[in-house]
C-alpha cells in the first residue's frame, strides 16, 4: 500500500503497531493528540483531535487504509467517551468516505458483548450486550462500520479485542488473552484479506479456554499461535480463585460487568 493511517499512535497498541506495520506501506501516517516522538524515514506525524471534523478530513486524504486505535480505551464518563468514541469515530468514517479510503481496521472490544455469561460460547452473530459506557461506544462503532459498508462500500474489520498484554495477569485472562504477536498477525490479516465487507473478529489467542468462536471471520486467515495455558501455573500461584457468581469471572466482560455505573 502507498499510505496507511494509524490513529492512537502513542497508545499501548498503537506503539506496538507503529513498528510492525511500517513495512506494509510506503508511508505510515501517525496521529494522536499527544507527542509521538520523531518520525522515522517512512513516517508522517500529524497531531490531531479526532473530534475536529475539518482536521480529520485532511488527515484521511491520500490514505489507502486506516488502522484506528484512537479514542478512550477504558471506562469513563459518557461525556469523555462521547467526543472520542462517538464524534471522533463519525468524523473518521466521514473522512474515509469522502476521501475514498478503502478499509478501516479498528479496535472494538469484548466489552461490546460483556454481559454474556461465561457458560455461553458466542460468535459474531449474537446481539450485543455491552457492559459499560465504553462497551456501548463499541456497539455504536460496530453499527457505524456496518452502515458505511452497506451504504457506501467502505470495508471494515471490527476487532473485539480481548485482553492484549505481554502475558495474562489474572485468571480471567487465561481465557481472554491476546498476545502481542497474535495481535500483530491479526492486524496484518485484516489489511491483506482480499475482501472483508464488514467483519467482526474476536481478538484472542489460541487459548485452551475459549469464550469466542471466530468461524464467521475465517476468510481473514487469522491463525493465532500463542496459548495462555503456559502461564496457568504462574497465574494461579499468585491469584485467588473467583467465586463462581462473581461477574468478574461469570460474565465475558469481567471487571467491567462487575463494576457499578461509572458516573454514580
Amino acid at each position: 500500500m502507498n499510505r496507511i493511517l494509524l490513529t492512537g499512535a502513542s497508545g499501548g497498541l498503537g506503539t506496538l503497531l507503529r513498528k510492525e506495520i511500517a513495512p506494509h506501506c510506503n508511508t505510515l501516517r501517525l496521529t494522536n493528540r499527544h507527542d509521538m516522538g520523531e518520525a522515522a524515514d517512512n513516517e508522517e506525524i500529524v497531531l490531531c483531535d479526532l473530534a475536529d471534523a475539518d482536521a480529520v478530513m485532511d488527515l484521511t486524504r491520500d490514505v489507502d487504509m486506516v488502522i484506528h486505535m484512537g479514542g478512550v480505551g477504558r471506562e469513563n464518563t459518557f461525556e469523555a467517551i462521547l467526543q472520542s468514541n462517538y464524534v471522533g469515530f463519525y468524523n473518521l468514517y466521514e473522512g474515509c468516505r469522502k476521501n475514498g479510503v478503502k478499509r478501516v481496521v479498528w479496535g472494538s472490544s469484548n466489552h461490546a458483548i460483556g454481559f454474556y455469561p461465561r457458560t455461553q460460547r458466542i460468535d459474531a452473530s449474537v446481539t450485543p450486550r455491552p457492559d459499560s459506557n465504553y462497551g456501548i461506544s463499541k456497539v455504536y462503532g460496530e453499527a457505524m462500520a456496518q452502515y458505511y459498508w452497506d451504504k457506501f462500500g467502505v470495508e471494515s474489520v471490527s476487532i473485539r479485542i480481548g485482553s492484549c498484554f505481554p502475558k495474562p495477569a489474572d485468571r480471567r485472562m487465561l481465557t481472554t488473552w491476546l498476545s502481542y504477536p497474535d495481535f500483530v498477525h491479526l492486524t496484518e490479516c485484516c489489511l491483506a484479506a482480499p475482501r472483508v465487507e464488514h467483519t467482526i473478529v474476536y481478538g484472542v489467542s489460541d487459548n485452551d479456554s475459549q469464550l469466542w468462536d471466530n468461524h464467521m471471520a475465517a476468510h481473514l486467515g487469522y491463525r493465532p499461535k500463542d496459548n495462555a495455558e503456559i502461564y496457568r501455573e504462574e497465574v494461579e500461584a499468585k491469584t485467588e480463585p473467583y467465586d463462581r457468581d462473581d461477574l468478574t469471572i461469570a460474565a465475558h466482560g469481567g471487571g467491567f460487568a462487575a463494576a457499578g455505573h461509572f458516573e454514580d
